[in-house]
């Protein structure tokens, strides 16, 4: 049920509803991830297979979602590259952010072992778990934004985008090594038994769209035309893209993600038919009453649905720590109980 479902409707074949299943849904929600974190740190749920496999399959079993997504963070690419990253109260902080290098090239001393427990969590993941499971890692852009400012605290990431700016050569050669490590890390997963891929570009909206589509989306389409030739459908999400969502075609991916400030039927507008969507949900839908979260869904996207099936639910963005869980377990069901999809 779960593969016929999921990863057929990303293949483009119809599906009795839509599949569902959560951004960051393996985190805070969840009662048992709670527990888990009382004894163990972040850090430690992430490098420890067994752990972080139990993190990755919990959605499955306690939310019925239709995908497991694995459990692990963009930001162990750079840690892999030589990086060296703390996980403090307020986020992950680099020790030493790259817009206060001046000499950016003798930095880097990639050891792609360190992430041999990802491909271990994998490995336990698709002995214990029957449902589909979702690979990622973040995008150039993103990775690279977190790498140059050292931190996500300043949200707009002001040092990163002056460095695009100021130093374009550099910012081209560090593209380029983050490309060939994503793919060398996506075509491990894919060998570790992943079913999908999906590349997160949480901040593709902070640049102008000119410079995106020059320097960053490049970058993307080689990442997709690497994870495809596997026979892996790609998902991709340019988070904050808007009119950029124009530039969604097939060569880019196979779904793309929408985040909730762009409406499904517009989106559906400006990205290529042969594209299918995932996501739009606003996250903070799911703090309203069970009553405003059915009439949305029935009044918003079941006639959506209908009419495009090509589409799989989700947010528009993670699911916020806080959120009630009676409230995702009820949209869940009720996605899965609906009988007026068609």
């Amino acid at each position: 049920m779960y593969k016929s479902l999921f990863t057929d409707v990303l293949k483009g074949k119809e599906g009795s509803r839509p599949p569902v299943w959560y951004m960051r849904q393996a985190g805070r929600v969840l009662p048992d991830y709670r527990k888990l974190r009382e004894r163990h740190s972040f850090q430690e749920m992430m490098e420890q297979p067994e752990l972080a496999a139990d993190v990755t399959l919990m959605p499955v079993a306690v939310l019925g979602v239709d995908a497991s997504i694995l459990f692990n963070d963009i930001l162990s690419i750079p840690v892999s590259m030589g990086m060296e990253l703390v996980w403090t109260d307020h986020g992950p902080q680099f020790l030493k952010p790259l817009c206060h290098e001046d000499d950016i090239h003798h930095l880097f001393h990639p050891d792609l072992s360190k992430l041999n427990h990802v491909y271990e969590t994998l490995d336990i993941v698709k002995k214990r778990g029957n449902a589909p499971t979702i690979g990622f890692c973040g995008a150039p852009l993103t990775t690279l934004c977190y790498m140059l400012q050292g931190t996500s605290a300043k949200h707009d990431f002001p040092d990163a985008k002056k460095f695009f700016y100021a130093r374009p050569q550099e910012t081209c050669y560090l593209i380029d090594m983050l490309t060939d490590i994503c793919i060398e890390y996506a075509l491990k997963q894919i060998e570790h038994g992943i079913d999908a891929f999906q590349l997160f570009d949480t901040h593709a909206g902070i640049v102008p769209l000119e410079l995106y589509e020059a320097s960053f989306l490049p970058a993307v389409k080689k990442i997709a035309a690497a994870v495809r030739s596997h026979n892996v459908p790609f998902i991709y999400f340019p988070k904050g893209i808007g009119p950029g969502l124009s530039l969604m075609t097939p060569e880019v991916c196979d779904f793309v993600s929408i985040d909730w400030q762009t409406s499904l039927s517009r989106a559906r507008e400006m990205v290529h038919q042969d594209v299918g969507l995932q996501g739009n949900i606003d996250p903070f839908l799911l703090f309203s009453s069970k009553e405003k979260i059915e009439s949305t869904m029935r009044k918003d996207y079941v006639p959506f649905f209908q009419n495009h099936n090509k589409w799989i639910v989700n947010l528009g963005h993670g699911v916020m720590a806080d959120t009630p869980i009676e409230n995702l377990l009820f949209l869940t069901e009720w996605i899965k109980d609906e009988t007026n999809w068609w």
